[in-house]
């Protein structure tokens, strides 16, 4: 490798080993040579190739495996699966196309929380207000993706409906629960994207590039407005794309002034 004066070893390291994945020197699922004969190659140091190295691995080009060394990536093209946010009712009952996500599942982890920074607003309540919460790991029944989703129910807002008894409903049951307790639902939903922790990254099976997907969903009652119900998804931005029924509406006619 011809060394370039004034620009950072590494930096030409991760160009000449960019073009060997480029060109198909390197194909999806080769095993990278050792940092020994990457030096070699290239006559740098270890610790320029250690630096190469990770650069590739945050761009999502390389993989590292526990015990196995580092494999070069197969190329992502975007999401190999999608997952419909809409809900279908008949009567006081549910259906998402989420559901079968459930039939997937880990078991349930139910626990006692409180409302923090993130989730007393998205519930119009105050924070360390008291919830039930469970958590659970969903798997896509007919692709890749995996998926963590956390349902949570505000204690004061539910303890008259059958919720209060069945903290580990999934979404469709919660959503029945409370509409035959006489709540007339309506949706709201937002979502975000940051980078993903450790664990979440672990959990949901993602490279270390990979984007994190947050959707929030809160369950209202129609009449008065109030959040019901929070529910939250993560999944990974390279694995699952969220798709979307859009409505259009007339819009709202602002009140006229006196």
């Amino acid at each position: 490798m011809a060394i370039i004066r004034n620009e950072a070893l590494h930096k030409q390291v991760a160009a000449a080993m960019r073009q060997s994945i480029a060109t198909g020197e390197w194909p999806p699922g080769t095993q990278l040579p050792t940092e020994t004969d990457l030096a070699e190659t290239y006559g740098v140091s270890r610790p320029t190739v250690r630096l190469a190295v990770a650069a590739l691995r945050s761009e999502g080009q390389l993989d590292v495996k526990q015990g196995r060394g580092t494999f070069v990536r197969a190329a992502v093209h975007g999401p190999s699966a999608s997952l419909e946010r809409t809900i279908a009712t008949q009567g006081d009952t549910f259906s998402t196309p989420f559901d079968a996500w459930f039939d997937h599942a880990e078991e349930p982890t139910v626990y006692r929380t409180r409302t923090d920074a993130i989730t007393a607003p998205l519930l119009e309540m105050d924070q360390d207000e008291l919830m039930l919460g469970c958590d659970r790991l969903l798997a896509n029944p007919i692709g890749a993706g995996r998926a963590l989703h956390r349902l949570l129910l505000p204690m004061e807002r539910i303890e008259a409906t059958p919720l209060a008894q069945q903290p580990a409903a999934t979404p469709t049951e919660a959503y029945t629960a409370l509409a035959t307790a006489g709540h007339n639902l309506t949706w709201h939903e937002r979502v975000s994207a940051r980078v993903p922790q450790p664990d979440e990254r672990e959990a949901l099976q993602l490279s270390e590039a990979a984007v994190l997907l947050i959707a929030h969903r809160i369950t209202c009652d129609q009449a008065t407005g109030l959040p019901l119900i929070l529910e939250e998804t993560r999944l990974g931005a390279e694995t699952t794309a969220l798709t979307y029924a859009i409505d259009a509406h007339k819009p709202k006619r602002a009140k006229a002034s006196r």
